[in-house]
């Protein structure tokens, strides 16, 4: 019993053994030819990265010349260059990766075993050369690098600040509302198209909602009276009287400001993190109008939402613009209608804050 314990314990080691071998044979052999898959993937695709930036170069060439600031001749030789040395790093990348390919495919032992079956091996050394290993960057087609930049790109914007109004013949110092209890808000969703090639010139737009606040000072507060909206003397002592008209507006920009194309392993896209100016308007209606009430009445505090529509206009339309570096610029806005649509002396409101895209 002990012989056939021990004759059975030889024969499972000896076949552990055998298939571990054979698996280790298999491991190198596709170790190796899986190397020799990546570098050739990486041949196939450094002539297209090399034509990508040839084309970016070209393209800053070509405005450069359309500038003035070089001449037709000199722009013919720019481009020549380029396109030697491009040629130039296609040529020495291929020779490098064939090199390479040459290298693994020299060091590497075929051998037949006792059944006939074809063995490889290497040195180890030639397989952990750092510039053998694959970093993924060419992983496959699907993520191969995209040279062309997207011309429309879209996400939120958010602005606020302070609101008041600009009334005619009065200024600004004599305005019946407060200069830091009247504040705005607006959200939006905008999408930005390059106009133009060098991406200098964009166009912005989307939707909004505006909140514009006016906060009376004084002790008053907003009274419908007939087609006309007056301040009027609160009854009680008022903590707040404070209009608040919404609205959802389409706005519109042209955006001017130094743009160009850069790259990652992806994807090329316009870069504008850089100065800019936004002109434009926007239009749209406003969906509803309330004051907000907070007084005292015998030494309670009380407070009282009015929804009315104090004869505000109904069709909003006015004239926008920004200036700023990258996503955060400062924003004014002015209402071309005004506020009150049949009172004697118009108001429009003017708001100035910050205007930030996200």
């Amino acid at each position: 019993m002990k012989t056939i314990i021990i004759s059975l314990a030889l024969f499972i080691a000896a076949a552990v053994g055998y298939q571990s071998q054979a698996q280790i044979n298999i491991e190198v052999k596709n170790n190796i030819e899986l190397k020799i898959e990546e570098l050739q993937k990486q041949k196939n695709k450094i002539e297209k990265i090399e034509k990508d930036k040839l084309r970016e170069e070209v393209q800053e060439i070509n405005e450069r010349l359309d500038n003035n600031e070089i001449t037709a001749t000199e722009a013919a030789e720019l481009k020549k260059a380029a396109a030697e040395k491009r040629a130039l790093n296609i040529e020495n990348q291929l020779n490098i990766i064939d090199e390479n390919i040459a290298l693994l495919k020299r060091n590497t032992k075929t051998e037949e075993d006792e059944d006939g079956e074809e063995q490889q091996e290497i040195d180890s050394y030639y397989t952990s050369l750092e510039f053998l290993k694959f970093d993924g960057e060419f992983e496959d087609d699907e993520k191969a690098y995209d040279s062309i930049p997207k011309r429309t790109t879209n996400g939120l914007t958010m602005a606020l600040g302070l609101n008041n109004t600009l009334i005619e013949g009065q200024s600004l110092d004599d305005s019946p509302y407060k200069i830091g209890g009247s504040r705005f808000f607006e959200l939006g969703y905008e999408f930005e198209t390059v106009l133009i090639k060098s991406g200098f010139a964009r166009l912005r737009y989307g939707v909004s909602f505006q909140f514009n606040g006016l906060k009376a000072d004084d002790n008053m507060y907003f009274v419908e009276d007939g087609d006309q909206t007056v301040l009027e003397e609160f009854p009680y002592e008022v903590d707040k009287a404070k209009l608040r008209m919404d609205n959802l507006v389409v706005p519109v920009h042209f955006v001017f400001g130094p743009s160009k194309i850069t790259y990652d392993k992806k994807r090329a896209h316009y870069n504008t993190e850089n100065f800019k100016i936004g002109l434009g308007g926007y239009a749209g209606l406003n969906l509803s109008t309330i004051q907000k009430l907070k007084y005292k009445e015998d030494g309670r505090d009380r407070k009282d939402k009015l929804s009315q529509s104090y004869n505000t206009s109904n069709f909003i339309y006015g004239l926008s613009a920004y200036v700023g570096y990258d996503n955060i610029g400062l924003y004014v806005k002015y209402d071309l209608n005004p506020i009150f649509k049949d009172n004697l002396i118009e108001q429009n409101n003017i708001s100035v804050g910050l205007r930030v895209g996200i």
